[in-house]
């Protein structure tokens, strides 16, 4: 991809900053099984689908969750949606594996946060940073959380501009607060249909970060300039 004229990079945050591209559901299934939680794919999708459009409509995260809280409050909505539709004993104590299963992807998050972060330091350099987020109103405290606040000129997040991926216009307002055009920026996302469909309809250029995707049919060559496997393939990219 041919980049002399890029100017900005707006990333993605879930799913690709904190965990390099695996799929927040994916990452929670696996631990699910680390732990013994005795639930099938099938249930724990139902769960999973349950607790994230929950948590989208009603205002239970707060701005003072820094992101292991953020877990903690999903993996609750699940479990109580496992019990209550027939899928766990309803009289299970379920808050040790609530625990446990926050630590670890808590846990996972900080380790991609961390090498996130020395890619940043390098890229903002040379690029304009802007994070565009579909998130709960508490990205900041996250970012602040992990040392990543300080990388990213603008934060634009879902539930506090009132626009929500896949809409292009939420990337359309990155852009706009970089004081770039779109064909000056760069879209880095793991999701075709929230980052890279909307993102070229913005006008903008994409790098598709190709991971482990909960739903494996789906494709985003089409829908890239770019396809990596793993965030510090931008430094090639970028040439940093």
């Amino acid at each position: 991809m041919d980049t002399d004229k890029i100017k900005g990079i707006i990333f993605d945050y879930g799913g690709t900053i904190d965990t390099n591209g695996i799929h927040w559901a994916e990452v929670l299934w696996s631990l699910y099984r680390e732990h013994g939680v005795p639930v099938d794919r099938d249930a724990f999708r139902q769960a999973y689908v349950y607790g994230e459009r929950t948590l989208a409509v009603n205002r239970i995260i707060v701005p003072e969750d820094d992101f292991r809280n953020v877990l903690l409050k999903k993996l609750h909505l699940q479990m109580n949606f496992l019990k209550d539709n027939g899928f766990m004993d309803v009289s299970a104590d379920t808050s040790e594996w609530e625990s446990a299963i926050a630590d670890g992807g808590n846990s996972l998050a900080e380790r991609c946060a961390k090498s996130a972060h020395l890619m940043f330091q390098k890229l903002h350099l040379k690029y304009k940073l802007t994070l565009v987020s579909n998130f709960y109103g508490n990205i900041k405290k996250v970012l602040d959380n992990f040392s990543l606040l300080c990388d990213f000129e603008h934060i634009v997040e879902s539930s506090v501009v009132g626009i929500r991926k896949p809409d292009p216009a939420i990337f359309a307002l990155g852009v706009e607060l970089m004081h770039l055009k779109p064909e000056e920026t760069v879209v880095v996302g793991d999701s075709v249909d929230k980052d890279m469909i909307p993102a070229r309809l913005a006008g903008c250029r994409t790098v598709w970060l190709k991971g482990k995707a909960w739903d494996e049919s789906v494709s985003g060559e089409a829908h890239a300039d770019a396809v990596i496997t793993d965030l510090n393939e931008l430094n090639e990219i970028f040439n940093i």
